[in-house]
């Protein structure tokens, strides 16, 4: 099965550096020809209902069905139409746009039924920061489905190696809520969907880069490292490149933290905070190139074009690539520098309306030759070719 990364690199082919049409998984209309987006659940210029179908990626225009609380594409000619549900989170804080086959029994869609534990309702402010959270994870969860990475609940699917969340709030007389991963259950603090609350901590962090979807795609990481590294013949290769993890985690997490960073980890790694552990190294590279794909191909989706700017750097060569002579290389240093040019301008457009960088990050030549090891993981690649 054709996924997102090869698809991408069939238009970087034919579109990157030529005049590029809007296409999916990115870019939607609506029945109306009107441009709608991945979050609506309604045409805003004609009130079509629309709803996110993650079998096809697309979201789609949509009209009752035969019966009732049944939906089906807008105008299927099809001899017997797809019916379909709304997810049952639809009418709730959350918004859940997702659709379900109407002949499948779950009440809940594809992204919904990995929540263990959602916040208390009854909470005013719990309500729209679930809406927060439930918005990124759509999000993330549509990339993990498009790249044909296992995405299974630990609740009923997959209890052993499935994926679970709890979205948990501080008790206000307990220890804080701590955001972070084990064995398949990622835990959100709720607080991190408050932007002044989040922009304070990533201040008081010295990070550059904090985001909700940044948060999900660096848990789902660890997750990942457990499903497609640990116990595999990626092992020994991920230890070349990162580092042995079995090194003191909690060691490494006390020194990260009253020591800091160490002075050359620009040099060696996507952020300071992957200097800390190869574990964190992992995490932090995973979401990187998570960002990088769903950003390029929303640039393809939309026909963004990079050709006019000037870029501070020189494109990266084969001789960056942890394995130059792999039969993808080219294509994902095509895609690579891609991304280059693409962050150059939208860094560009950040500083025309005067706010922080969109891309507030260099690559080290040591975290292209990771990302690449990220990408063949990803891809379902042999890690005994060389």
């Amino acid at each position: 099965m054709t996924n997102r990364f090869d698809s991408l690199i069939a238009r970087l082919r034919s579109a990157w550096k030529r005049t590029k049409q809007p296409t999916a998984p990115r870019a939607y209309r609506c029945q109306c020809e009107r441009p709608v987006f991945f979050r609506n659940s309604e045409c805003l210029a004609c009130k079509t209902p629309l709803g996110y179908e993650p079998e096809r990626a697309q979201v789609l225009p949509l009209e009752a069905g035969p019966t009732e609380g049944t939906w089906q594409i807008w105008h299927d000619t099809a001899d017997a139409p797809q019916l379909y549900r709304r997810c049952g989170n639809f009418d709730l804080a959350s918004g859940c746009n997702w659709l379900i086959p109407a002949a499948e029994a779950p009440a809940l869609c594809a992204a919904c039924r990995l929540n263990r534990t959602i916040p208390d309702l009854s909470v005013a402010e719990h309500q729209a920061q679930w809406r927060l959270l439930e918005t990124a994870k759509r999000r993330l969860v549509s990339q993990l489905l498009a790249l044909n990475l296992p995405v299974k609940s630990k609740i009923g699917e997959d209890p052993e190696r499935g994926l679970c969340f709890d979205f948990l709030a501080s008790p206000p007389d307990g220890p804080r809520v701590m955001t972070g991963h084990a064995d398949g259950v990622i835990t959100l603090n709720i607080e991190e969907a408050d932007d002044a609350t989040r922009e304070r901590t990533r201040a008081a962090m010295r990070e550059p880069y904090r985001t909700l979807l940044g948060h999900f795609r660096h848990e789902v990481g660890h997750y990942y490292w457990d499903r497609l590294v640990r116990d595999t013949g990626w092992l020994a290769p991920f230890r070349e490149l990162f580092g042995d993890e079995q090194q003191d985690y909690a060691a490494a997490l006390k020194a990260n933290y009253e020591q800091g960073p160490p002075a050359d980890w620009p040099g060696r790694f996507v952020s300071a905070y992957a200097s800390m552990h190869p574990w964190e190294d992992w995490a932090e590279t995973w979401a990187h190139y998570l960002h990088m794909v769903d950003t390029v191909d929303t640039a393809l989706s939309f026909g963004i074009d990079a050709d006019e700017v000037e870029l501070d750097v020189e494109p990266w060569g084969a001789d960056a690539l942890w394995r130059p002579d792999d039969r993808g290389a080219g294509a994902f240093l095509g895609f690579l520098n891609a991304w280059v040019e693409l962050t150059a301008v939208l860094n560009e457009m950040s500083r025309s309306m005067g706010q922080h960088d969109f891309y507030p990050f260099v690559l080290p030549r040591p975290a292209v030759a990771k990302l690449q090891f990220i990408h063949l993981v990803v891809n379902g690649a042999s890690p005994a070719a060389r």
